[in-house]
This record gives structure tokens, sequence and C-alpha cells, in this order.
């Protein structure tokens, strides 16, 4: 497994984390036995930075991580999201409530200073506003949190994010469907020496290359309630790309393809192939699935000609299909 820098914080991570949202049981019920499976699974094949948020399961998520490390001689890098709790969405921000929630936080994650605290796609006028990142710097300097960042939806608050001195990370929706952020934002990010965390690089399962038109989701999986942005944020499920439309174009791209290389492995490839990028947080629901994206990492970089395909269907064929911007 390779590693890489994140940003400002200087912590070396693996160039494949894992995502934790799964050991929630948002997508359905994971057992203790599995969930300390894919966890010990991603530490035994070089993953060492894992993402989590204290929404997954109402803190179900952190408090697994939590209990799973204690027994680790050398714990991986921990980073958590704060910002979606009902205490604090849509309009209770304060730094008094953020301080508390990321105490919480800490509490179930058995450390006493969180690696990594990011905004966890905070309301766009709360953000702007500045005082949240003020707040968190406060956080940082007080011994609450080691590093802050943000994950965000939209490139425009990314940019704004990566402007603040003190901002060491940005977790962003990027994968093969949603290209923009190479030409509009990793330029100003390697500027500033923020890192990138890239989320949702498989569109929500779609770039796995497994998924049929007919597929039904879990009923608590965000894939089926979430779909067309009931719940949340459009973007965060299947890219904002319709599930069915979503389908078609992976089938198009495998013709695209040689033979010998998989949708999966080219589009986590094609992630790491921008030098910006820190690492991805890929999700696994099974230990085998941990393997299979961590394999990933010894992939030689993509050709000329792949990167090439792989923007111009992007530009002709992807781009227009996302709902909620970009």
């Amino acid at each position: 497994m390779n590693t890489r820098t994140l940003g400002k914080t200087g912590f070396k991570v693996s160039e494949i984390g894992l995502g934790c949202w799964q050991l929630g049981n948002d997508f359905g019920p994971v057992e203790d036995k599995e969930a300390n499976a894919i966890l010990q699974t991603a530490v035994d094949h070089g993953i060492s930075f894992f993402d989590t948020a204290d929404v997954y399961g109402g803190g179900l998520s952190e408090q697994r991580i939590g209990q799973w490390r204690r027994a680790l001689t050398t714990p991986p890098i921990i980073a958590t999201k704060v910002g979606r709790d009902a205490a604090l969405y849509p309009d209770g921000y304060s730094k008094a409530s953020l301080k508390k929630s990321l105490q919480a936080s800490a509490k179930r994650l058995g450390v006493e200073a969180i690696d990594l605290a990011q905004l966890h796609c905070v309301p766009r006028e709360v953000l702007f506003a500045g005082d949240i990142l003020t707040w968190m710097e406060d956080l940082k300097q007080e011994g609450v949190i080691k590093h802050f960042g943000a994950s965000v939806e939209m490139l425009d608050e990314a940019k704004f994010c990566c402007e603040h001195p003190e901002i060491a990370s940005l977790q962003i929706l990027f994968n093969v469907f949603r290209q923009d952020a190479v030409e509009s934002l990793f330029p100003i990010a390697e500027k500033n020496n923020v890192g990138i965390i890239v989320r949702l690089p498989l569109a929500s399962g779609l770039l796995s290359g497994k998924m049929r038109s007919d597929h039904v989701f879990n009923e608590h999986d965000h894939r089926s309630y979430n779909k067309d942005g009931a719940a949340f944020h459009v973007g965060e499920t299947f890219n904002g790309i319709p599930f069915k439309k979503g389908v078609a174009l992976v089938d198009s791209l495998k013709n695209k393809l040689p033979d010998n290389q998989t949708v999966l492995d080219v589009s986590l490839r094609w992630i790491l192939d921008q030098p910006q990028v820190s690492s991805i947080i890929a999700g696994a629901s099974h230990s085998s699935q941990v393997i299979r994206n961590a394999g990933v990492s010894s992939l030689p970089p993509l050709s000329k000609e792949t990167h090439q395909l792989l923007g111009d269907f992007y530009r002709e064929q992807v781009r227009m299909e996302i709902r909620g911007g970009i």
C-alpha cells in the first residue's frame, strides 16, 4: 500500500482509505463480528486512514471503531465529521455546540483529541459566513482536535474553504463521473497545501460495474430513499445521476475499455493518478471488498489514451446528466 501526505496535517496516510458509513448500519445491518473483520482486514492490507461521522448510525460507527482500536498498538489515523447532528443542523451552530459534539465523538472513538475533524456538509450560508471555520480554529488551539477540514458538496464551497489558512483537508465528491475538480479546484488545493480526500469514488457503487437497472436496495440504504434527493443532497447518491441512466452509462463505458481492464480498477486508478489526491475513502460491506479496493494501490498508472477516453466520455455523455450542480 502506497502512502501520501494529507495536506497540512503532515500525516502519512494510505492512498486507499476506508469509508465507515456502512458501520453505522445505514446501508442495512452489519453484525459486530463483520464490522470488526472489515476494520481488521483494512489494517492487514495496509490501510491506515479511516473516515467516519457522528451521525453514522447515531454514533455507532464511531463507537465500533473506538472499541476495535483499543487493542491496536499502532492505531490508524481516524477522521470524523461534525455538523449534521440534529443538535446543530440546520440552525443550531455555535462554538459551544461544535465543541460538545466533537467531545462526544472523541469519547466514542476513545481518543483525547481527534486526528482530523471535518465540517460535515454544513449549510452553505453557515459555511460562507465564515464563523464556523474560526470556531474550528479555536477548538484546534484548545486541543479538542489536532487538525480540521471540511466535507463539502459543491466546488464553490471547496474553493472557499481552500482560502482559509488553517484548513488541512477537503473531502469532495470526485470520480470518473464527476471530473471538474481536476481543473477548477486541484491547482488551488495544491498551492495552499490542502489535502484532497475523495468520497463516493465509485458513485454509490455504479462504477463497481456490477449493478443492474432492476436492482432493489435495502429500504434503509440511501440508494433507495435518496435516489432523487428526497432526504439530502441528490449528488450524494449515484453522483446525482438517475440510477437507470447511470447503469446504462457504465455499460457503455465497459464496452470502450480494453478487455483486461475493469470499470472498478480503472475508476479507482484514475483517481489515484491525480497527484493532489491524498486518499480515497472507499466503503466496504464485506472484507473481500476491502481487499479488492486496497489492491488498486499496486496497479500502474493509466495510459494517456485511457485518460483521454475517460475525459471525453465524461464531457460528452456524463456531465449533462448530473443533477444538483457540481
